[in-house]
C-alpha cells in the first residue's frame, strides 16, 4: 500500500499562512457566490476529507506515469513496468510500501479506448495479484490468485463512458469510474534467491491498447493534456486545485452529488476553480481552518480505525464504490494509513505504533518482542509479514542487514523456542549473534509495524471478519 508523504499535515497547515500561487490556469469566484464564513469553513472541511484521495493519488501518479524526471518514475500511460526487486529505504514516493512482493504498474489512460490486460500461467504455490484501482482510489477489480486462479488469461479494462462490445477471448471487463487508472501487480518473491523467478513471471504480463489486441489500426489518440506539477511543496498551497484538476476526469456518481454541490459553493470542481492567490485573507482563513480541521478529523480516524486487539488495530478499510458508500471519512482514512490497500478478502493489515500495553513503540528507548504461539501464526492461504517503518515518515529504514520485514517464507531459517513458538526481536541495535535471525530492526526513533496477510483464510480460525475473527495478533512486548 502507498500513500503521497506528509500531505496532510503540510497542505492545511500551509493553507493557513501562505500566499497562495497558481502553476496553472483557474477561475476566480466572485463574492457574491461565497458563503458564509462558517459554512465555507465546513465546506472546505468536508472538501478536504472527500478530496485527499483523490489528490493524492495524483501525486503518485503524476511522479510514477508524468514526470520522467521525478526520480520514481516508472512508465509512459498504457505501458507496463516491472520492478525485478523489492521497495527499500531508498524509495521515497510511497509510504508504508511493500517489501513482500516485487511490483508491476501500468497507469492506464482509458479515454481514447480499453486497455487489455494479459497474465500468464502462474504456479499455483505461487500468489500473484492484480488490483485495478482509479482516481477514485476504489479497488474495482482483482485478477490473481484468489480471485481468478492460476491460468493464463486476457482481461479488459473500460473507461466510465464506454460502450462498445466485448470482444472474443476476453474473461472479463473491468470498468473504472475515472478515465485514468492503475493496474498494480504484486508477485510473490519467495526469498532473495528467488528473484528469477519472479521476473519469468512479471515476463509473461503484457498490457496493450483493445487495438493493438484486435490487431487492428488504433483508434483516435486521446487530447494531450497538461499535467500540473505536484510535489509536497505544492500541495501546501494549491491542494483544491489539484482536486479540481482530477475531478474532470471523474464523473460524478450518484453518492458524490451532493459533496461536489457543496464544493460549487466555494469555486472547487470541474470548471469552477478556486484562485486561492485572489481570495481575501478572511477567504483563505475559512479554507485553511476547514481543511485543518478535516486533518485532525483523519488523522483521528485511523488512530481508531477498526477494532484494537491487543494493541494492533484490526480494519478492513479499502474496497470498491460500494465498500465506502459515499463514507468519504472511511476512504480518506484508508488512503492516510496506506493508499492502495488491498480488500480485506485479499489481504488484511493489521497495524500499531504502540505495544500491547498501550505505550508508544520507540526504538530509541526501548526493545521489544512478538511471539506466536504453536500453532497461532497468521492463518492464510498464502503468506504472511511484519514490516517496520519509521513512525514519523512511515517509510522503510535503512538498517545493517538491509531488513525491512519478516516474512512466513524466511521462518524455515529462523529459530524457534523450545515450545515451538516463534520470537521476533524488534529493536534498534542487534540482539546478538544467536538471535539475529529473527532480529526486525528498528528505527533509533517512533516505530510503526504493519502485518500483512495475503488471501486470508476464512474458514475459522480467521482474521475475517475484520476485528471479529478468532484469530487475534499478539501484543508487542516491552523487554
Amino acid at each position: 500500500m502507498f500513500t503521497k508523504r506528509n500531505f496532510l499535515h503540510s497542505a492545511a497547515l500551509a493553507t493557513l499562512t501562505a500566499t497562495m500561487t497558481k502553476p496553472f490556469p483557474v477561475r476566480a469566484q466572485t463574492s457574491a457566490d461565497r458563503p458564509g464564513f462558517f459554512k465555507a469553513k465546513d465546506i472546505a472541511e468536508a472538501g478536504f476529507i472527500y478530496g485527499l484521495p483523490i489528490v493524492m493519488n495524483y501525486g503518485v501518479m503524476y511522479e510514477y506515469a508524468v514526470d520522467r524526471n521525478s526520480g520514481q518514475f516508472k512508465a509512459p500511460f498504457n505501458q507496463l513496468k516491472n520492478e525485478p526487486n523489492v521497495f527499500t529505504y531508498k524509495d521515497t514516493a510511497i509510504v508504508t510500501p511493500n517489501s513482500d512482493t516485487p511490483y508491476s504498474f501500468a497507469w492506464m489512460d482509458l479515454r481514447a479506448e480499453p486497455i487489455v490486460l494479459s497474465v500468464p500461467a502462474v504456479d499455483p504455490k505461487r500468489y500473484y495479484s492484480v488490483m485495478l484501482c482509479d482516481g477514485n482510489t476504489y479497488n474495482y477489480g482483482y485478477i490473481g490468485s484468489r480471485a481468478t486462479g492460476s491460468e493464463p488469461g486476457d482481461y479488459m479494462v473500460v473507461g466510465p463512458d464506454w460502450k462498445g462490445a466485448t470482444p472474443p477471448g476476453i474473461k472479463k471487463v473491468f470498468r473504472s469510474s475515472t478515465q485514468f487508472s492503475v493496474a498494480g501487480y504484486r508477485t510473490q518473491l519467495f526469498n532473495p534467491d528467488d528473484l528469477d523467478g519472479v521476473k519469468k513471471v512479471q515476463s509473461g504480463y503484457k498490457v496493450q491498447p483493445l487495438s493493438a489486441y484486435l490487431k487492428q489500426p488504433a483508434t483516435t489518440a486521446a487530447k494531450t493534456i497538461d499535467f500540473p506539477k505536484i510535489n509536497k511543496e505544492l500541495v501546501k498551497t494549491n491542494f483544491f486545485d489539484y482536486l479540481d484538476f482530477a475531478l474532470q476526469f471523474a464523473p460524478a456518481q450518484e453518492n458524490e452529488k451532493e459533496i461536489r454541490a457543496q464544493l460549487a459553493r466555494i469555486g472547487v470542481g470541474p470548471g469552477k476553480t478556486l484562485n486561492f492567490k485572489d481570495l481575501s485573507l478572511e477567504d483563505k482563513l475559512e479554507i485553511g481552518l476547514g481543511m485543518k480541521e478535516g486533518e485532525r478529523k483523519i488523522d483521528e480516524a485511523v488512530a481508531n480505525v477498526g477494532k484494537a486487539i491487543n494493541g494492533w488495530r484490526v480494519s478492513s478499510l479499502p474496497g470498491d464504490s460500494a465498500h465506502y458508500n459515499g463514507d468519504w471519512l472511511k476512504r480518506a482514512a484508508a488512503a492516510k494509513a496506506g493508499i492502495y490497500g488491498n480488500d480485506g478478502a485479499e489481504a488484511m493489515y493489521p497495524l500499531t505504533r504502540v505495544d500491547g500495553d498501550g505505550k508508544t513503540l520507540d526504538g530509541s528507548n526501548s526493545s521489544y518482542t512478538l511471539t506466536f504461539l504453536p500453532g497461532q501464526q497468521p492463518p492464510v492461504n498464502s503468506f504472511w509479514s511484519l514490516t517496520m517503518y519509521d513512525g514519523k515518515t512511515q517509510l522503510l529504514i535503512e538498517n545493517p542487514i538491509n531488513r525491512y520485514l519478516i516474512n512466513s517464507p524466511m521462518i524455515p531459517a529462523m529459530k524457534t523456542n523450545s515450545d515451538g513458538s516463534l520470537t521476533l526481536y524488534i529493536q534498534n541495535k542487534s540482539p546478538g549473534a544467536d538471535k539475529e535471525a529473527n532480529w526486525l530492526p528498528a528505527p533509533n526513533g517512533p516505530i510503526y509495524l504493519v502485518m500483512r496477510l495475503y488471501w486470508p483464510k476464512a474458514e475459522p480460525p480467521s482474521i475475517l471478519p475484520a476485528g471479529d475473527g478468532k484469530w487475534r495478533p499478539p501484543g508487542v512486548k516491552r523487554v
